[in-house]
């Protein structure tokens, strides 16, 4: 329980600070009092129970594959964390645990036992159900592990335990990226209980048929796609014309950019099997678009910013850049102090995995650790230099807010040099631009249509 009372404070600043947007929709769904099994997807490996469990005030027991518990180190922060290992065969017989089928199931049935006595205590488990963490939107087939502890758990006590199942939706919007966003969707509770007469005339139906639910459950709290050109093409769409298909998107929530992440793949499936031309049009229109921005530099708001009225343009270029003259000490300060510790995680999550899953919990984890020791070490140092508790307080202080400042800086600086480049794209190729913008004005009409007739045949559906 050292997480929990040590370090579940450390974590929740590391994950504020690591995501732009930590959104969970409908929290007090994620506050159902023990006992429960809460259910999700796994699509980014320990940072999953790691935003599950600072959103949650009761502590969670995360149900874990043995590969974690063979390292001494590892293993000490799994459990720690207050996590179970579960023997996949698998693991068992590819690792270095080597177990007999006889031994493999004994292993687990004590697991089992541990998970039904934590939920006699009215206790919180986590399982991811599809037993191995990928980031792409998918999901996966899943286990019947989930089911076969819930069912055993309220079996044991005759079906009168209460056990309730919360399947929630995780969604990351660019999991890799540092300061990008996350989406907790939680949904209503499965009652146990309900599948007590089918439990008792067959186990293994009961079983498969409580998983499919929790199929059912989770997959409508996720963005999921087929497969990666699917998936590349709605997050085309998203991301450069979401403004555009979702005027009325509330920038303050992640749920309006689900539901449109959501709105586009259905699309998507829809004009496949109705319009495949259209689809076909929209698909070759945006990658030629796309294809010739990034030739450029540039991007889409980029462009669209260009094409304003010239005395708008003067008036916003102008505050824009005294905005960036003023504020530079500030950020020259900022990313001098911040810089190594910054970079560092970055750099050693690339060195030390291939696999995408991992990336984001080493940054974080690293994170937390460069940036703990350079504050603590300039501030020792500055101490050193000034023997004034005065000055050392004010510089410790300043550390993270002008951090920050010299991250937001670097990006408004990066979209006002593609500004800059846009507005010379203007001036030196206009019939360049103004092939760009009849490009751009196409895909916008073919979205139109595209949207207005999905819409109108859904509302005919529902009619």
């Amino acid at each position: 329980m050292l997480f929990y009372t040590v370090m579940k404070p450390l974590v929740q600043v590391a994950l504020r600070v690591f995501f732009r947007q930590l959104e969970v929709r409908n929290p007090k769904r994620l506050q159902v009092p023990g006992p429960l099994l809460i259910v999700g997807n796994h699509p980014n490996t320990l940072m999953d129970p790691l935003v599950v469990a600072v959103n949650r005030r009761d502590p969670i027991a995360f149900l874990a594959k043995s590969t974690f518990f063979q390292n001494p180190i590892l293993k000490a922060i799994m459990e720690s964390g207050n996590s179970i290992p579960i023997y996949r065969r698998q693991d068992v017989e590819t690792g270095a645990e080597k177990l007999t089928p006889e031994q493999l199931a004994a292993q687990n049935e004590a697991i089992f036992g541990r998970c039904y006595d934590y939920f006699d205590r009215r206790g919180t488990i986590m399982i991811f159900p599809e037993g191995t963490s990928v980031q792409e939107r998918r999901l996966r087939p899943l286990k019947t592990g989930a089911a076969r502890i819930a069912l055993g758990a309220e079996a044991r006590r005759n079906f009168q335990l209460g056990l309730q199942i919360l399947p929630l939706g995780i969604n990351y919007f660019d999991p890799q990226r540092f300061r990008s966003d996350a989406f907790l969707n939680p949904g209503p509770t499965i009652r146990v209980a309900d599948y007590a007469d089918l439990y008792r005339q067959d186990p293994e139906a009961a079983a498969d048929a409580l998983t499919e639910e929790i199929r059912q459950r989770l997959e409508v709290r996720l963005v999921i796609t087929r497969d990666a050109a699917e998936d590349e093409l709605s997050q085309q769409v998203e991301r450069t014309f979401g403004s555009h298909l979702n005027p009325d998107d509330d920038p303050t929530t992640l749920y309006d950019n689900f539901q449109l992440s959501r709105t586009v793949q259905q699309g998507i499936l829809y004009f496949e099997q109705h319009d495949p031309a259209r689809l076909a049009e929209v698909r070759g229109q945006l990658s030629a678009y796309l294809y010739e921005l990034r030739q450029l530099g540039l991007t889409d708001e980029a462009l669209e910013s260009g094409r304003q009225r010239p005395g708008n343009r003067l008036s916003r270029a102008a505050k824009a850049t005294l905005r960036l003259v003023l504020g530079f000490p500030v950020y020259l300060y900022g990313a001098i102090n911040n810089y190594l510790p910054y970079k560092l995680p970055s750099m050693v999550a690339r060195r030390a995995t291939k696999d995408a899953e991992f990336v984001a919990p080493i940054m974080l984890v690293t994170g937390m650790l460069t940036f703990s020791l350079a504050y603590v070490l300039q501030t020792l140092l500055v101490h050193h230099f000034t023997q004034d508790w005065r000055w050392t307080t004010l510089y410790a202080l300043s550390l993270a807010p002008t951090g920050f400042y010299a991250l937001s800086y670097w990006n408004n600086l990066e979209t006002r040099v593609r500004r800059l480049r846009a507005l010379r794209l203007f001036r030196r190729e206009p019939a360049r631009t103004a092939g760009l913008l009849r490009q751009r004005g196409r895909i916008l009409q073919l979205l139109g249509e595209a949207r207005a007739a999905y819409l109108a045949a859904r509302a005919a559906q529902r009619a």
